[in-house]
């Protein structure tokens, strides 16, 4: 229904082929979305377009609602405002950010009943027995062994759980997705797993339909892999939303060349706004004839003066000021092993391991889920004895500060305050006392969430308050267990900056290989077998690693009949003249767009206010003239839909 905006046909091409062509490239198209949270707007006039073949990051600061815009996207919650619009017969599958699977007894119960859900839908399934069918079939291709297919869901890693979700979705379309919908996918996965969805996004087909896939992430090596196109959701920008073609790197790229020419905007309009304001402090006779328009333009720029300086403020907003209390001890030595080993239940999780944690190191654990590393953390740490081996701490035993995976869970009831600062009103940083409100500040806290109850806020927010917890203890040595779940990619980006200065030793266990290649000076791989290995480096890891495993041959199956066609009433002469010409008007009209924004991002352009005025009028003209068209085109389809 609604075609790609950059993929329209170029002029001269008029066969129904090809209109027929550009119509099913069309999956999804959301137009003017808004929502807000408790009287707070999180987005506004939010819009975008989803084709086969598409994979779209949608990325954001925490709380600027990835999540809720996701959920609208896949209808599991309603706009505010806005349309969103699919074709019939569209698969769209949603795969939520907690992995929940209440009364499933087994992976497979849980598939099973995520295909006798949709009994109804003649495409899916038609009986009990081809739900079954359709489980098993699913969950071999995604490398279910027997042991994980009959484990109960709870006890299961959070890989499995991701795994199993995912299955749970692609079963209640029988496994035939057009689009799937992914929120935090990377979370709780080891290495091996995000390869493996890696490798399945980008694949783009499952039991032989292929599929486009949205995923909220902050994982900057998966968006750097998998992406095809970027889409932020931040204030900083006019819509509250920039996209760009292409992977992280080119996202990157075109997002600071768009805010240098939104900075010197900014700049360009200060300037006439002065001389406005000095033009407006005249009297009335000094300001000659003609003034109501002059007036009137004059208040229309302090206006956007005020929009512009609002949206570059936001967008040199930086992450959490994070800052990790390291204790004045001298020891260079923290931690030495030897030949330790360690077996848990019978199974061994490594053997004949040695090394050495001082000051300035930064070790990186990798291995699968299960594999040990948070064991071996606990024997580095003096927790547990090893086996066999021996561990030395420095005197006195080295203050440890853990930022675990498994964070305390807050009573939904509990105020932020509280959260953050259970005693007082004021914590102790560096052994100078911080008001609880300048604390909260400190981590992107706004002060009216101070007495919120912490259930309203998201899952970036809530690992935020347990950094807030550990920076307040001095520690010679800090563990982080997966430290990156949740948090937005400037908080990210000011943890590793934190980490780097951090003058004590770093042992860090997480999924964020972007994190990894930059801090660890030594890696330790586990392979759940028992072996560990030593490597310097994330690639010489990543390449002794096992790849992940590829997808299983797929069983054939009988090729269901094509669905009847509706069937298409004719057109008055007028609407029938507009649908025959409206391709190439569309591809006009885009023509025109991609000219008046690259006149907008010309030096003298972006030098000269009255020009770049004038540009920035000119983008909003064509862009309006591309969205009319658009909508005639809609219309003109529901037209010969009914």
């Amino acid at each position: 229904m609604w075609p790609r905006t950059s993929g329209c046909t170029t002029p001269g091409v008029r066969n129904l082929n090809a209109r027929n062509a550009i119509r099913s490239r069309v999956l999804l198209h959301a137009r003017n979305l808004t929502k807000s949270f408790a009287l707070r707007p999180l987005f506004t006039g939010v819009s975008l377009t989803i084709q086969p073949g598409d994979r779209l990051a949608l990325i954001g600061p925490n709380g600027a609602g990835k999540s809720t815009l996701l959920k609208i996207l896949a209808r599991q919650t309603d706009a505010d405002e806005g349309d969103l619009n699919t074709p019939a017969n569209i698969h769209a599958v949603y795969v939520p950010q907690q992995d929940l699977f209440p009364g499933a007894a087994t992976a497979r119960d849980a598939v099973v009943r995520a295909s006798l859900d949709h009994l109804s839908a003649p495409e899916a399934v038609h009986d009990a027995h081809e739900a079954e069918i359709i489980a098993d079939q699913v969950l071999s291709r995604l490398g279910f062994d027997d042991k994980h297919t009959h484990a109960d869901p709870a006890t299961l890693s959070g890989g499995w759980r991701k795994r199993l979700s995912i299955a749970r979705a692609l079963a209640s379309c029988a496994g035939r997705p057009d689009l799937i919908l992914l929120d935090e996918p990377t979370n709780h996965l080891d290495i091996d797993a995000i390869q493996w969805l890696e490798s399945l996004l980008k694949r783009g087909s499952f039991a032989g339909t292929p599929f486009a896939s949205v995923f909220v992430t902050h994982d900057r090596a998966f968006l750097e892999s998998v992406a095809t196109r970027v889409a932020e959701l931040s204030p900083a920008y006019p819509d509250g939303l920039f996209v760009a073609e292409g992977n992280y790197s080119e996202f990157l790229r075109r997002k600071q060349e768009f805010l240098d020419a939104q900075a010197k905007l900014q700049q360009t309009t200060a300037n006439q706004v002065r001389k406005d304001l000095a033009w407006l402090s005249r009297g009335p006779q000094g300001r000659g004839t003609k003034a109501k328009g002059r007036i009137d333009a004059s208040h229309a720029r302090i206006d956007q003066l005020a929009d512009l300086k609002a949206r570059n403020a936001a967008a040199n907003a930086t992450g959490a000021r994070i800052d990790f209390n390291a204790s004045d001890r001298q020891t260079k030595k923290l931690v030495a092993a030897k030949d330790i080993a360690k077996s848990l239940g019978g199974k061994p999780l490594f053997k004949d391991l040695s090394l050495t944690l001082g000051v300035g190191d930064r070790l990186g654990l990798l291995g699968p889920n299960g594999s040990g590393k948070t064991t071996l953390i606990r024997v580095l740490t003096g927790e547990l004895a090893p086996d066999s081996g021996s561990i030395r701490l420095s005197d006195p035993a080295p203050r440890v500060a853990v930022f675990s995976q498994h964070r305390q869970e807050f009573d939904p009831t509990t105020t932020l305050k509280d959260a953050l600062c259970p005693v007082s009103d004021q914590v102790r940083f560096r052994d100078r006392p911080m008001h609880v409100t300048a604390w909260a500040r400190r981590f992107l806290f706004r002060d009216e969430q101070l007495q919120q109850p912490v259930s309203s806020l998201s899952g970036g927010e809530l690992a935020r308050i347990h950094i807030a917890r550990i920076m307040l203890a001095p520690a010679d040595l800090l563990v982080l267990d997966e430290p990156t779940n949740d948090l937005d990619i400037p908080t990210l980006e000011t943890l590793e900056e934190s980490l780097e200065d951090f003058p004590g030793a770093v042992i860090l266990v997480t999924h964020d290989r972007a994190m990894l290649d930059r801090l660890a000076t030594e890696l330790i791989a586990l392979d759940g077998q028992g072996n560990a290995r030593a490597f310097t480096n994330l690639d010489q890891a990543l390449r002794a690693m096992p790849k992940p495993e590829a997808a299983k041959a797929e069983p054939k199956s009988d090729p269901k009949p094509a669905a009847a066609q509706p069937i298409k009433r004719k057109l008055s002469y007028k609407d029938q003249r507009d649908y025959d010409t409206i391709e190439e008007r569309i591809a006009q009209a885009e023509s025109a767009l991609a000219a008046a924004e690259e006149a907008m991002n010309d030096p003298n352009t972006l030098a000269d206010h009255a020009k770049m005025t004038a540009a920035c009028e000119a983008v909003a003209a064509a862009q309006q003239q591309v969205r009319d068209l658009y909508a005639r085109w809609e219309e003109l389809e529901s037209m010969l839909s009914t």
